[in-house]
């Protein structure tokens, strides 16, 4: 069906601490000046990308998984297994906190948790994230909620741009103001605030906390969780590897020039975050521009890159059934 990549349109969500920095960086026609989140590749119910190009255009990202499961590889699951988003934190977000899969199933009835991962695009001197806790036990964690001491317990760290953080379930945090980051997360869309620094919305009244649940899924003490970035120098590219996890691989493509033959191996999520290049694929050229976020669908077996830009690139590692 493609022998091309998959062109998506960007979706833009309204939140009460985004801005306008979006139209910004990549040229985005935003719908508002308080935009926060662009969803950039999502097949999720409360938004969807539409296909932009070839014979599913008009139709959507979630339409395609639902009836053409040849494009993803044969991959099992009712829901698209990854979401794509870029986030503008024009002031800071709530602090939160994920549930697993597990307890998503059995208190929300939805499929996924949500881990997560955030590459920092672009972060303002002395911009911070609320990354972990300092509590030893729930008691302690507990105790200092209801005390509203929140700078005993929140661990803050700093950021800058090419900055990466694997934030699986369970994880506190909160992007803080003045940063811009690309999330690779599960499909899911479960929040729970735990702090939300008494802001009130745009009806005067303070956003909903969810403590209890908080308190449930967080993990008690934190631990900062183990990654590895590896480089690989290939023709026209560098390529780090930033993780391989249960749900999903994240890496940062470099591309100057032309590349060798990139082998796809099932479907790949593509993101170009500064540059301009072209895609080619069995002779054909598809040309690809900043802010554009596409698919290189199973249908596809292999493709070259050329130009000069930077793509954050990622894929699901939920098992295939050899479509």
């Amino acid at each position: 069906m493609y022998k091309e990549p998959i062109m998506l349109a960007p979706l833009f969500k309204e939140r009460i601490w985004g801005g306008t920095k979006l139209k910004d960086m990549y040229g985005y026609v935003l719908p508002s000046e308080k935009i926060g989140e662009c969803w950039a590749i999502s097949g999720h119910e409360n938004g969807t990308n539409e296909i932009r190009n070839g014979p599913l255009a008009g139709t959507t990202l979630k339409q395609a998984w639902e009836n053409h499961r040849e494009l993803f590889a044969g991959e099992e699951g009712e829901e698209f297994p990854l979401l794509t988003k870029i986030l503008d934190a024009n002031d800071k977000l709530s602090v939160q906190v994920h549930p697993d899969d597990t307890y998503a199933k059995e208190k929300e009835n939805k499929t996924y948790g949500k881990t997560e991962c955030w590459y920092v695009i672009d972060a303002e001197e002395g911009a911070q994230i609320v990354f972990g806790h300092h509590a030893d036990n729930e008691e302690e964690f507990t105790q200092r909620i209801e005390n509203g001491e929140w700078e005993e317990l929140l661990r803050y760290v700093n950021v800058q741009a090419g900055d990466f953080f694997y934030v699986p379930s369970g994880t506190i945090h909160a992007i803080g103001a003045g940063v811009r980051i690309l999330e690779t997360q599960q499909n899911s869309d479960i929040t729970y605030r735990v702090y939300d620094y008494d802001r009130r919305d745009g009806d005067g009244e303070k956003r909903e906390l969810h403590l209890e649940k908080s308190i449930e899924v967080a993990k008690i003490p934190h631990e900062d969780p183990v990654t590895e970035r590896t480089e690989s120098i290939v023709k026209g590219m560098k390529r780090e590897h930033l993780i391989s996890e249960q749900y999903f691989s994240v890496e940062n493509w470099d591309v100057h020039g032309s590349t060798e033959e990139i082998v796809n191996p099932s479907y790949l999520l593509l993101s170009l975050l500064d540059g301009d290049m072209i895609v080619r694929t069995e002779g054909e050229s598809y040309p690809v521009r900043k802010g554009d976020h596409f698919i290189i669908p199973a249908t596809v077996d292999s493709f070259t890159l050329e130009g000069t830009g930077k793509l954050i690139v990622s894929h699901s590692n939920k098992e295939k059934s050899g479509g």
